[in-house]
Parts: structure tokens; C-alpha cells; sequence
């Protein structure tokens, strides 16, 4: 296998891990939906930025879900994953999965699309560095 194709695939996924404290939180006592936004687009930030190691910016944030409340005093995992590239933008899918006090990783609680584009120093959208065709992470090999 071609090893820019390896190191693309290893770059393509980011994880992040949180404790949901007491100023993450609404007056439910559960995650604040900006707050979940905000952990959820840092994590597609930095997937984008080390998979395209390019200048990145968010040109948009799409079908978010609130599927499940998370509590306070939760460990919490954001992972982000490059699903697709273009030529200059990257699509991201990013879940929030909760933790039990084991150790045990439940299904996603909150989880989005964020749609990364690759710019310039004046913000203008450039090539992906050092890509040879587009590609959807379906169609990598594994």
C-alpha cells in the first residue's frame, strides 16, 4: 500500500477527551448544546488541519443531532474523521460519545457534519497540499 495512503488514513481521525464540569453545563445540569458545538468543531478543526496540514477554516455545520442529555461530571469523547476530500474542502463527521465510570464507551450522544475548506493567506480556498485524486474514506483501503 502506498504509504502517503497510510498516512493519510492514520491523520484522517482525531479524538479528544472532556470532563463536562460545571461551566459546560445548562441549568438541567447536562452538556450546554453551544458548548458540545464548540468541543464538536475544535475537533473537526484540528482533524482537518493535520489531515490537510494547510491553513483550515469552517465554511459550514450541518445535520447536528441531540441525541442523548450528557451529565455533569462525564468523560467524554470527541471523535472527528475526514469521510471525504475535494479538491480544497474536507468533510468531517463528528460524535460525542459518553464514558460510564468502567470505562465502557456508549453509542454517539450528539454527533454533526462539518464541511473544512483549505485557504489561503487571505482566506481564499486553495488545493488540499500534496493530493492526487479526491477521495471518499469508504473507498480507502483498509
Amino acid at each position: 500500500m502506498d504509504p502517503t495512503v497510510i498516512e493519510k488514513m492514520r491523520s484522517s481521525e482525531v479524538r479528544l477527551v472532556e470532563l463536562v464540569v460545571p461551566e459546560h453545563t445548562n441549568h438541567y445540569g447536562t452538556l450546554y448544546g453551544v458548548t458540545a458545538l464548540q468541543f464538536m468543531g475544535k475537533a473537526a478543526f484540528v482533524c482537518a488541519s493535520r489531515y490537510a496540514r494547510c491553513a483550515i477554516v469552517m465554511a459550514k455545520a450541518d445535520n447536528i443531532e441531540f441525541r442523548k442529555p450528557v451529565a455533569l461530571g462525564e468523560i467524554i469523547e470527541v471523535q472527528a474523521q475526514v469521510v471525504f476530500q475535494g479538491r480544497s474542502s474536507m468533510t468531517v463527521i463528528v460524535e460525542i460519545a459518553g464514558e460510564d465510570a468502567a470505562g465502557k464507551k456508549e453509542a454517539p450522544r450528539v454527533a454533526g457534519r462539518f464541511m473544512m475548506v483549505a485557504v489561503d493567506g487571505v482566506g481564499k480556498p486553495i488545493q488540499i497540499p500534496n493530493i492526487g485524486e479526491e477521495f471518499s474514506h469508504e473507498e480507502m483501503p483498509l
